[in-house]
């Protein structure tokens, strides 16, 4: 085997760097030639060495990552949880050490198995890649953050979208940016040619539509930039609830008002009567209104709701909590440690995982609240032919931090994915207005109070995507690891070792 002009302490830091450098590719960056580079790096970085060396490597690889790419949970602790700068500072640290962790299995299996072959070990290394991404979006609730395909949604790979969803778009960025390699290399083969053939037919798929249009709305978006400190004390509920109807009465006419996730913090059960109230005057005005209420169940228990009135109909409750946001894991031990374990509305549970959905004149919604956006197939799973995507939120946990952008990449993707429009409606940004190819077509600066007029397109139609899901990339990627792992034994069995 070819020694290595660097040591393994050198490869270390190489790969760390290179993996705090791909958060670089992600909103609000958006340099999206790092998503090709960084990833290359670690490949090389990995290519030879003990199995121990080459899993420190991609530990380190996936630390700079999270390190720099989530870093923005800081504010919500220490500024939210009022934690000190240092305890702040180690729990981000300790989550970030800790998910880390759940890299080292793709990263042993990698190491151990696959490396010989070059084009077999590039496969597999691209495999066990996506298939590690998938895992993190569901492993302990999941975290489905920092992945290579929204890294890549400025490159014309992120037409790949409807057809195979966001780990569709990350296995087919290492595959092209990885034969780009090769090309550096002069290592040119088959496998360079199919790259190439991608690459050149990604803008045609630009033009390609699954759905068709079926109508439109008048829209309004309502920021209502409340403060986070004061949002939740008893005494201030009346007011929030009058500004956002005094937001709400221009509007009045258009076919759907949208208010943020927990808008009103008064619970539902105790405004349901001046709910109906004015929601029968939004009635006889020809106007939807949807907004986020905290409700309670039979069993007295929390949960996040957004409520339809008026023209809007239904009511969808959160399915996918926030950890220690929304519900605290091994609550008899944290709850109490610090303020931040005990944030407001800490003790939701989740909806059912089957709900009707909310409809406006007829036409059903998909509907997902705050967090819910990053899950790819939560998302197409909430309406089987909506018109629309609806998600609202309450970013002002991260300030003015790249989280909030991050989080508008994430609903992009969703836009495309499902080749629907997208409104989002956030306390305090970024609220906007997305189309069907993932584009913000309109949007309010953050830490404004304001109103997003946009008239929004209705579509039907099922993409590849949300017809199957992620299993079909998900399928090639375990075929490409069993089909590598015989092909290895092959060669070794042919070679006596």
């Amino acid at each position: 085997m070819r020694k290595t002009p660097f040591s393994n302490k050198r490869k270390v830091l190489l790969g760390f760097l290179a993996g705090a450098a791909l958060p670089l590719s992600l909103s609000p960056f958006d340099f999206w030639i790092v998503a090709f580079v960084s990833p290359p790096v670690l490949y090389l970085l990995t290519r030879e060495g003990s199995v121990f060396g080459t899993v420190s490597i991609f530990y380190s690889f996936t630390l700079g990552t999270f390190l720099v790419g989530v870093h923005w949970i800081f504010f919500s602790i220490h500024d939210y949880g009022h934690a000190s700068i240092f305890l702040s500072g180690f729990l981000v640290l300790l989550f970030v050490v800790l998910y880390s962790l759940m890299i080292l299995p793709g990263g042993f299996i990698y190491a151990r198995f696959f490396r010989g072959s070059d084009s077999l070990a590039m496969l597999a290394f691209i495999s066990v890649w996506v298939i590690s991404e998938w895992i993190r979006s569901w492993f302990l609730t999941g975290f489905p953050w920092l992945f290579l395909g929204y890294g890549a949604m400025g490159s014309w790979l992120v037409n790949f979208s409807p057809l195979l969803g966001v780990f569709g778009v990350s296995f087919i960025c290492l595959y092209v940016s990885l034969n780009l390699l090769k090309l550096v290399q002069k290592k040119i083969d088959q496998h360079f040619f199919l790259a190439i053939f991608l690459l050149l037919l990604s803008p045609l798929l630009e033009r390609w539509s699954f759905t068709n249009i079926t109508g439109e709305l008048s829209v309004s978006l309502l920021q209502g930039n409340v403060d986070q400190e004061t949002k939740w004390r008893p005494e201030n509920r009346r007011q929030i609830f009058k500004d956002y109807l005094d937001l709400s009465k221009s509007e009045q006419g258009r076919d759907l008002i949208v208010w943020p996730e927990a808008s009103i913090t008064y619970l539902r059960e105790s405004i349901s009567s001046e709910l109906s109230v004015y929601g029968d005057s939004l009635n006889a005005k020809g106007t939807g209104l949807i907004f986020g209420i905290p409700s309670l169940t039979k069993d007295g228990e929390f949960q996040n709701t957004v409520l339809g009135i008026g023209k809007a109909e239904g009511s969808y409750k959160k399915r996918r909590l926030v950890p220690f946001g929304e519900f605290v894991p091994m609550e008899n031990h944290l709850r109490g440690v610090i303020s931040f374990f005990d944030l407001p509305m800490s003790r939701n549970t989740p909806g059912p995982s089957v709900q009707s959905p909310l409809a406006i004149n007829g036409k059903n919604i998909s509907s997902s609240i705050c967090y819910e956006i990053a899950y790819p197939d939560l998302v197409r799973r909430a309406d089987d032919d909506p018109a629309f995507i609806l998600t609202v939120s309450n970013d002002t946990w991260f300030g003015s931090s790249i989280g909030p952008w991050q989080h508008l990449q994430l609903a992009r993707m969703r836009a495309l994915e499902n080749e629907r429009w997208l409104i989002r409606a956030t306390n305090n940004g970024v609220t906007a207005v997305i189309n069907s190819k993932g584009k913000v077509l309109s949007s309010l600066p953050q830490f404004t109070r304001g109103v997003l007029r946009h008239d929004v397109e209705m579509r039907s139609g099922h993409t590849p995507f949300q017809s199957f899901g992620s299993w079909p990339i998900l399928s090639i990627a375990f075929a490409v690891l069993i089909f590598c792992s015989n092909r290895i034994q092959k060669i070794k069995k042919s070679s006596g070792i």
